[in-house]
């Protein structure tokens, strides 16, 4: 059988844990493996068990007491360099989705976000993907396109191949399908999308999208 997507959660309200587990409980290759109130537990976990369970995925509150999710993200990265985080909160607030992605989170879900929804995010982000949720990505998109730099040439900064490929990431395609739909394999989609990241000095997709809009790629 094939191994379950392995899911840690850090979040402080009991209730919408519980309902977390719930949800995921009922989806096929998804098993909810970890939980915490708040980051400060999940990093002393980290710490000291050496035999914790590392998580494929981790769904994480920004709103947390202590340490903030901002904070705890490269903390976690720290621990945890190839596990995918996923933000997963109430705020639809400008700063915290720019400062979430540009601390390495790979996606952006909002509480309000359904099972299926939330199922999606997770296999998405496991195939390297940028999973965002709709209200999110029409608010970046709009942002973004706003405050475009007209300062940089982009014919100058990454290939028309490699625009393809990041315009593909941000219309939400996984390595996989992008691969199908320029014609090309999946070590090329890979060597791409390594060179997009180093053109624009970002570590993820969400990242790599806010700049292109920013310096006018897109």
């Amino acid at each position: 059988m094939k191994t379950p997507i392995r899911i840690m959660l850090v979040e402080d309200h009991p209730e919408y844990r519980e309902c977390i587990a719930l949800a995921l409980g009922k989806e096929p290759g998804i098993e909810l493996t970890s939980e915490f109130g708040t980051a400060e537990q999940a990093l002393n976990t980290l710490e000291k068990n050496d035999t914790f369970d590392k998580p494929d995925i981790i769904l994480l509150d920004l709103n947390l007491p202590g340490i903030s999710g901002i904070e705890a993200i490269p903390m976690l990265k720290k621990h945890l360099p190839a596990s995918r985080i996923i933000v997963l909160t109430q705020s639809e607030n400008e700063a915290d989705v720019f400062a979430a992605v540009c601390a390495g989170a790979s996606g952006y879900l909002l509480k309000s976000s359904s099972r299926v929804q939330i199922s999606n995010a997770i296999k998405s982000a496991m195939e390297g993907g940028a999973p965002v949720d709709p209200k999110i990505a029409r608010f970046l998109l709009n942002s973004l396109k706003q405050s475009a730099s007209s300062t940089h040439d982009p014919e100058s900064l990454l290939s028309e191949r490699e625009v393809d490929v990041l315009k593909l990431l941000a219309d939400g395609l996984v390595k996989k399908e992008i691969a199908h739909q320029l014609n090309i394999s999946s070590h090329t989609v890979n060597n791409h999308i390594r060179h997009i990241y180093e053109k624009l000095q970002v570590q993820n997709a969400p990242a790599a999208i806010n700049e292109a809009y920013k310096k006018g790629i897109f």
